[in-house]
């Protein structure tokens, strides 16, 4: 009975810790009314790097009286032009005006202001301009919401009026310029948006002589502020490419000394454009519209340094980090993708001479040396992407030519890490080396997402808060291969323990990642919380052998579905502007506009398709996979028949990756991150256990070369074990050192190669003999299934198991094969093995 419920226990304990994960949230402090008049000056091109004491002395004293933080001024159009930058500041999300214009550049664009009074101004596109965000883009932005959800707006400058301008094109009061004294119409309204100037070009002095216009007219704006008002500068937009972060200062009652954040980041410091909109009106005590802004207010949180120079180096490095990590991202993943792609290519033929065949026609062995220096190459490509995380621990961008300190910097933890898990102990065992670079790889990804994602933010194989996609939690890279590495951790450490306990390892383990990836204050992905979940599922269903069933695809089903109605439950019940990503889309498919959200990520999954370099990863990993490890000469399937929790660990990371991807808008990217970790490692473990495929079993203590089949008389049990007892062992479990030799000499302890079908007698042919090793392979693989396996020897439920069980009777089956299908007697071929119990669960 309890047999039969252990799927549905480790069902609800999978989905009880993720939705305990998901639903606890971090406490931020609910927006509040601190204002009674709001004032938005914006900069176009304005970044930390122009702000000094001597060039910006207003705007200086005004972050040290109030709260600063580095703006991320994504649109809908890139990079952010001005014009598409002020529209997104008035419409609270992703837009862009309309016309046909080059991604890649900031051509100026004309905008129509009309003034047929003396008091506000009418913008005769508006009307098509919000045609195009409804219809065209994919994010369903309404200009001018801001300015609808407020009584009445200023505008100063023609940017403030593309912000200020109401979806039919009324702007309510307007000046073309700022006035010499504008107390009166800053306090016209409750709602004042002020387009300061422009910031452009890399010459400093002409920057530097720009920023001391827009000081000037800050002053002024600041010395007619209305009493109790809250005064944002933001650098709304770039003006050419490469995109860059940008400056955000608010200064007002509630807003001294501090650090600038919003839930849309979840990283303090680091606010998007589109939260000015829900911030000014948080501030002003006003509900938000109907349609949410897809920005979340801002909020102040402590923590900033005393000293205002080191506050504003802090936003400033980040700008120059994140400029270095686009230029170094690109080449590094496409030669991370050409170096396994070549490597991969390398090892094919190794498979294919791995295998030590019987008969004089067998290929001649591969050198020791370069089987050794190939592993170390499987393990130093999958050890790439956790060396290149931890290379933002060094401040390489700051220095001239930065690409090349990468470099340098990357290939010296590739090393380190190699020779780590080359000395590890245990390297020389088959799965040795898959399990110290799994444990290594998900102990960088997690210890980084355990400490704030520091290493992640800006960084290589991170995300760039340029794109404004993610600020913090796990990204991409960082989740493709902390599920990867924390699968493959449980499968390794699985397979040491009984076969009844293995699917509660992984359960243990894969559990504990699920929270780590869900968390609200770890991972911050929900969606891929609940991807992870069913490859947890799945690969605790078959960590004890056997087939992935229809009755256990549908727990892991199950348990994916349950998490997700759990989490989507306690999500929609939080206020609208609390809740994560899953309830929000919920809600929109509540109210009708869920098909944006799937446009958009169907979207992005076709762009991140076909420009990615991991698309290539993931693909040529699975036709890896697919058309050569799995082949009988590949020795995958070898490999799974003997660890069926490496098999289950694989196949929930091939779930998970893949689900994890395509329900977060990154395709391939997911698995092709996955896979540059579990490709390599599943070719080093092929080629060691094709290695072992001819291992012979070595006779115990006073057993002698002359027994036959029948054994030691009886009572003379080997090592003094009592009779009837199995200790025999195979070279697997011993260093690679005591295996027997490519020339087939053997070792003190093992039969030699004499013992083998000679050339020339009956059927010795070496086809035959493959084909005989073939079939005792399948026959191998399914006594794996059948029963345990472990790397100590111990006895499973049903059976004997892994390095002292099957593994034992599959390898030596395959080993005889040959022998026996030249019509020569196993005993002849080597095998010299005692009758056991582990011996007769093969067949």
């Amino acid at each position: 009975m309890l047999r039969r419920l252990t799927p549905v226990l480790l069902t609800l304990l999978v989905v009880v810790l993720g939705v305990t994960a998901l639903a606890a949230r971090p406490e931020t402090g609910a927006p509040r009314r601190t204002a009674d008049f709001v004032v938005l000056a914006g900069v176009a091109g304005l970044r930390w790097d122009d702000v000094d004491p001597q060039t910006t002395p207003t705007l200086w004293r005004m972050a040290q009286q109030g709260s600063i933080g580095s703006l991320s001024t994504r649109s809908a159009h890139r990079p952010t032009c001005p014009v598409d930058g002020w529209l997104t500041l008035g419409a609270g999300s992703y837009a862009a005006w309309n016309g046909s214009r080059q991604q890649d550049g900031c051509p100026p664009v004309g905008v129509t202001i009309e003034q047929p009074d003396r008091i506000g101004a009418n913008l005769p596109d508006q009307e098509s301009v919000v045609l195009h965000n409804q219809e065209r883009l994919p994010w369903g932005a309404v200009p001018g919401s801001l300015s609808e959800s407020v009584r009445c707006s200023v505008a100063i400058g023609p940017g403030a009026a593309v912000a200020a301008a109401r979806p039919f094109g009324r702007v309510d009061r307007y000046a073309p310029k700022l006035p010499d004294d504008p107390a009166g119409l800053l306090g016209s309204c409750v709602l004042s948006i002020v387009d300061l100037g422009t910031v452009a070009g890399d010459d400093r002095a002409t920057r530097a002589a720009e920023a001391r216009r827009v000081d000037a007219a800050l002053a002024t704006v600041l010395a007619a502020r209305p009493p109790r008002s809250l005064v944002m500068v933001a650098g709304v937009s770039d003006t050419e490419t490469p995109s860059r972060l940008h400056v955000a200062v608010a200064d007002g009652p509630g807003w001294e000394g501090g650090m600038l954040t919003s839930a849309s980041t979840g990283r303090e410091g680091y606010l998007q454009l589109v939260d000015l909109a829900p911030t000014a009106l948080a501030a002003l005590g006003r509900p938000m519209p109907e349609r949410l802004f897809l920005g979340r207010p801002a909020i102040r949180v402590d923590g900033r340094p005393d000293d205002l120079a080191a506050a504003i180096a802090a936003p400033a490095d980040a700008d120059r980090e994140a400029g270095a990590q686009r230029r170094v991202a690109g080449w590094f993943f496409t030669l991370l993708a050409l170096a396994q792609v070549a490597l991969f290519v390398t090892v094919l033929p190794l498979l294919r001479r791995a295998r030590r065949l019987a008969g004089p026609h067998s290929p001649p062995p591969v050198s020791r040396r370069v089987v050794a220096t190939v592993e170390l190459l499987l393990i130093a490509a999958a050890l790439a992407v956790p060396a290149a995380l931890l290379a933002d621990a060094v401040p390489w961008w700051r220095v001239d030519h930065a690409g090349w300190w990468f470099a340098l910097v990357t290939v010296a933890l590739i090393v380190a890490a190699t020779a780590l898990v080359r000395f590890a102990p245990g390297h020389d065992r088959t799965l040795g080396p898959l399990g110290a670079v799994a444990g290594l790889a998900s102990l960088v990804v997690g210890a980084d997402v355990l400490s704030g994602a520091r290493l992640q933010l800006n960084g290589v194989v991170g995300y760039s808060a340029l794109e404004g996609g993610r600020f913090s939690g796990l990204g991409t890279v960082g989740l493709g291969v902390f599920l990867a590495g924390a699968l493959l951790s449980a499968g390794w450490l699985a397979q040491r323990f009984r076969r009844a306990w293995r699917p509660m390892v992984v359960v243990t383990v894969g559990g504990t990642a699920v929270v780590v990836v869900g968390s609200p204050y770890l991972g911050s992905d929900p969606i891929s919380a609940v991807a992870l979940t069913a490859g947890v599922a799945v690969a605790a269903a078959i960590s004890t052998g056997g087939w992935l069933t229809v009755s256990r695809l549908v727990w892991a089903a199950m348990a994916g579905l349950a998490l997700t109605i759990g989490y989507a439950v306690v999500d929609l019940r939080r206020p609208a502007e609390e809740r994560g990503s899953l309830g929000r889309f919920l809600a929109a498919l509540g109210d009708g506009t869920g098909g944006l959200t799937v446009h958009r990520s169907s979207t992005a999954n076709f762009e991140t398709l076909v420009n990615s370099p991991l698309t290539l990863l993931a693909v040529v990993g699975a036709l890896l996979v697919w058309f050569a490890l799995l082949q009988p000469w590949g020795g995958l399937m070898r490999l799974f028949g003997i660890y069926p929790a490496i098999r289950a660990a694989m196949a929930g990371t091939a779930v998970a990756a893949v689900i994890g991807g395509l329900l977060g808008g990154s395709a391939l990217d997911v698995a092709g991150a996955a896979a540059a970790l579990v490709v390599p490692m599943a070719a080093l473990a092929s080629l060691r256990v094709l290695d072992h495929s001819t291992d012979r079993t070595q006779p115990g203590a006073g057993r002698q070369r002359g027994d036959g089949p029948a054994g030691p008389p009886a009572g003379d049990a080997p090592d003094g074990g009592p009779g009837g007892g199995s200790s025999t062992t195979t070279a697997d479990e011993h260093p690679r050192a005591d295996r027997p030799q490519p020339d087939g000499a053997g070792t003190r302890d093992t039969a030699p190669a004499d013992d083998a079908a000679p050339a020339g007698t009956e059927g010795g042919s070496g086809d035959r003999s493959t084909a005989a090793g073939d079939a005792a392979d399948t026959a191998g693989s399914e006594a794996g299934d059948d029963g345990g396996d472990g790397e100590d020897g111990e006895a499973g439920d049903d059976g004997g198991d892994g390095d002292g069980g099957v593994r034992r009777a599959g390898e030596r089956a395959a080993g005889a094969g040959g022998a026996r299908g030249a019509g020569v007697p196993a005993a002849r071929a080597g095998e010299s093995a005692t009758p056991t119990s582990t011996e007769v669960t093969t067949g």
